[in-house]
């Protein structure tokens, strides 16, 4: 099936909300001012955001409406209270992003499991593909890999609506992101210079919860949270095409620290190519079921503010 970024309200067609010189205030206040400061110009800021972007607060009522049952155990009370919450968790993860790529401890955790499992995956040699979402601060993870030496990330991203917030952390903050390359297709030119880092014991990351922006992009739509919804194949061809293992990864803010998890998702290394489309519809199917899982475990971490349920339109076959 394939899939037009055209439509007003698909995500790339969203302009990246807010001036660089207020984003850089914001980044000035948190590195110099401190966490308090910060959080109290930032609580009018949301407010702000929130009454003022219709398309964002329809698309957080959308998907807490679905989630918070999952979560709860009953429809959510108060709905705009609740919305709110989910916006104030996003501006809360802004900031996190600019202690991580400040380099300021983040109080990174991970379970036994979890860590002896990205040790076996760095010590193998191999790297791998790690599929995310975006739930969650991927950015706190980016502090694991600066203070290992073995572990490279590579992400592979679409960046157009991020791109000001991006640059202006590369410019006032204390260190670089991790590596990004900027895809609007996965093509097999990509999939070849990937297969390289990852044969080089390297990691790549990629979203697999974002229909793509080009307008050829193959979509899948599935059941989620009890509608149907559009789900990138890109991400599943290309993990086919690179006959590699394969890792769930996300942290999760909890209180004041930072849970990462990192999980083995599967390994494609003897996939057959007669096999690769039953594969792809399979692990598409198991990756929907992850991402509802951390979603209720965490409903106000997923900062999709985009209209995710296309059931209205030319969207959904």
């Amino acid at each position: 099936m394939n899939h037009s970024s055209d439509t007003p309200h698909h995500w790339a067609r969203i302009q990246e909300s807010g001036s660089v010189a207020g984003m850089r205030i914001m980044v000035w206040i948190r590195r110099h001012l401190g966490r308090l400061p910060f959080q109290v110009v930032l609580g009018p800021v949301i407010i702000y955001y929130y009454l003022g972007q219709a398309l964002p607060r329809r698309a957080s009522r959308q998907y807490l409406e679905r989630i918070w049952p999952l979560h709860a155990g009953q429809p959510p009370r108060w709905l705009p209270w609740l919305g709110l919450k989910h916006f104030m968790a996003f501006g809360q993860s802004l900031m996190d992003k600019v202690d991580a790529w400040s380099g300021m401890s983040m109080g990174v955790k991970l379970t036994p499991e979890d860590r002896a499992c990205l040790d076996q995956a760095i010590r193998g040699g191999r790297g791998g593909l790690m599929l995310v979402s975006h739930i969650g601060n991927l950015e706190i993870c980016s502090a694991i890999s600066d203070s290992r030496d073995d572990f490279h990330v590579t992400q592979l991203m679409h960046t157009r609506n991020s791109r000001k917030f991006n640059q202006l952390l590369d410019r006032s903050t204390l260190r670089r992101g991790p590596e990004i390359i900027e895809v609007t297709e996965i093509t097999p030119a990509t999939a070849l210079a990937l297969a390289e880092r990852i044969n080089a014991g390297g990691f790549v990351v990629i979203a697999a919860d974002r229909v793509p922006i080009d307008e050829g992009g193959r979509v899948r739509p599935l059941d989620f949270l009890g509608a149907p919804a559009l789900f990138p194949e890109g991400p599943f061809w290309l993990a086919a095409l690179l006959r590699c293992p394969i890792y769930t990864l996300s942290c999760l803010r909890e209180g004041k620290s930072h849970r990462v998890e990192f999980q083995p998702f599967d390994d494609t290394s003897h996939l057959r190519r007669v096999d690769r489309e039953a594969w792809r519809e399979d692990a598409m199917r198991r990756y929907v079921a992850w991402l509802t899982d951390q979603c209720r475990r965490y409903p106000l971490q997923w900062f999709n503010f985009f209209p995710f349920w296309q059931t209205g339109d030319r969207h959904v076959s």
